[in-house]
């Protein structure tokens, strides 16, 4: 599957990242916009200090404008847009492996819903609350710039700060609720059944036999609760994910229709079409 290594992220913000294949960290203002949807290999916390930038994570787009911290997981397909002029923000991206290298429980950063958790991605500060998470980003950067030979223990543990911070923050705030509250029952569930089938099951009786209603009432339900039917939700679930497959050359557009259970190819090409206005292979050429 197509991920963007802490290499290709190096490459993007025209930082070198020293041959470090475990973490790194970027302080930049001159923001490449990546506008087409990828993953990532590492986890990602990201410091907006001034502007603002548009995230699209999953199907939910959030204008993110300063000061915010931005949580996301490796398995979040995302892009971002131009949303200001101006914009300056420190990123440090990290693999799980170098968090977690010496940590007994190794399923720690699963407790986070904001890595993964598109509601919660997105963390406005408040300026009494600025200085803690400032001050953690400027000495993860004066441990970047300066030779140390404890650097990446140094880091790794600026990260777990940064982490309880956000979880702390989250929690004195209460900011989890309002999201999930607002939330009708009925869209949380369907979302949470889409995020686990859309890969194999694109019709919308098999959604609706599950949360036991017919399908013309779970679209006309959804389509009141999120402004997008449900048949909606499933067909750009389908085409994220065909969009960030067919970034991964060393697979064929067959195989990619394979992946997403279309019965052959030619049907695939169909709907992509259909949803894009473009062909999976013009798509593709996007990125030769």
């Amino acid at each position: 599957m197509k991920t963007f290594s802490l290499s290709r992220h190096s490459r993007l913000f025209s930082v070198p990242d020293n041959n470090n294949t475990e973490y790194l960290f970027v302080s930049s203002g001159d923001t490449p916009y990546q506008e087409e949807p990828y993953r990532a290999e590492s986890y990602a916390i990201v410091y907006i200090k001034e502007g603002g930038v548009k995230l699209n994570a999953g199907l939910v787009s959030t204008d993110v404008i300063a000061p915010s911290i931005i949580t996301l997981g490796p398995s979040v397909i995302r892009y971002f847009s131009k949303s200001s002029e101006h914009l300056k923000m420190d990123v440090i991206f990290f693999k799980d492996t170098f968090l977690l290298e010496h940590h007994a429980d190794l399923f720690f950063l699963a407790k986070y819903d904001f890595f993964e958790n598109s509601d919660l991605h997105v963390l406005p500060l408040q300026e009494s609350n600025l200085i803690k998470f400032s001050k953690i980003f400027e000495l993860i950067q004066l441990t970047q710039s300066t030779a140390n030979y404890r650097q990446g223990e140094i880091i790794r543990n600026y990260i777990f700060a940064l982490i309880y911070e956000v979880d702390a923050y989250r929690r004195q705030h209460n900011l989890d609720a309002p999201s999930r509250l607002k939330e009708h029952p009925l869209l949380t569930k369907f979302k949470l059944l889409l995020s686990s089938s859309y890969m194999y099951e694109r019709k919308l009786e098999y959604y609706a036999e599950h949360l036991h209603l017919t399908p013309k009432s779970l679209s006309a339900a959804i389509k009141k609760y999120s402004g997008r039917s449900a048949g909606k939700w499933i067909d750009d679930s389908i085409i994220l994910e065909a969009k960030v497959l067919l970034q991964n050359k060393s697979l064929t557009v067959s195989q990619v229709s394979g992946m997403l259970n279309f019965s052959d190819q030619s049907v695939f090409g169909k709907f992509f079409r259909a949803g894009t206005g473009m062909s999976p292979v013009e798509y593709r050429k996007k990125f030769n």
